[in-house]
C-alpha cells in the first residue's frame, strides 16, 4: 500500500460514525456518500475541484445522466478494480445512472455513507461487486492550497 493510499484510508476511517445527511459533508456532523468522498478529498488533496451544487435524493433517476461518473472521470484516475484507497462507484440497476460511491480499504472492504445509517466500513460482498460501475484512484498528491473558505475563517 502506498503512503497516499494509507492516508486516504485513514481519512475515510475518521468519518466512521458520521450520521447520514443528504448533501452534507461535515465529519462527525453528517454526510451522504458523495459528501464522504468530498470530505476525504479535502483532507487529503485540499480544496475541492468543483462543488456539486444542490441535488435531490432522486437526482439520478430524475435526470437520467451519468453525472457522478462524469465528475469522477474529470477528477480521478480510472482503474481496473477495487483496491486500497480507491473510489468505487455503484449503480443500483442496469439502465440507471450510477448514484452511490464509497472508498475501498482493501480488495474486500469499503467505507460508505448509506441512507438511514452512519458512515461504516463494510464487506465488499458479491452484491456490491455486481453493482460496481467503476473504480477510480485519487490523483497524485499536489501541494495543498488554501481554499477560499479557509482564508475567511
Amino acid at each position: 500500500m502506498s503512503p497516499q493510499e494509507a492516508t486516504i484510508i485513514a481519512a475515510a476511517r475518521s468519518w466512521i460514525g458520521t450520521p447520514y445527511r443528504h448533501q452534507a459533508s461535515l465529519r462527525g456532523v453528517g454526510c451522504d456518500c458523495l459528501g464522504l468522498i468530498r470530505g476525504v478529498w479535502r483532507m487529503v488533496m485540499g480544496c475541492e475541484p468543483e462543488h456539486p451544487g444542490a441535488y435531490r435524493p432522486d437526482w439520478a433517476e430524475a435526470g437520467g445522466r451519468e453525472r457522478l461518473l462524469a465528475a469522477a472521470r474529470r477528477h480521478l484516475i480510472p482503474v481496473d478494480a477495487p483496491g486500497p484507497g480507491r473510489v468505487l462507484i455503484f449503480r443500483w440497476r442496469d439502465g440507471l445512472p450510477a448514484k452511490h460511491c464509497a472508498i475501498a480499504t482493501d480488495t474486500a472492504r469499503m467505507i460508505h455513507a448509506h441512507d438511514g445509517a452512519c458512515v461504516a466500513e463494510v464487506a465488499l460482498t458479491g452484491w456490491w461487486r455486481r453493482h460496481l460501475a467503476a473504480s477510480f484512484a485519487f490523483p497524485p498528491p499536489a501541494p495543498l492550497v488554501l481554499c477560499e473558505e479557509d482564508i475567511h475563517r
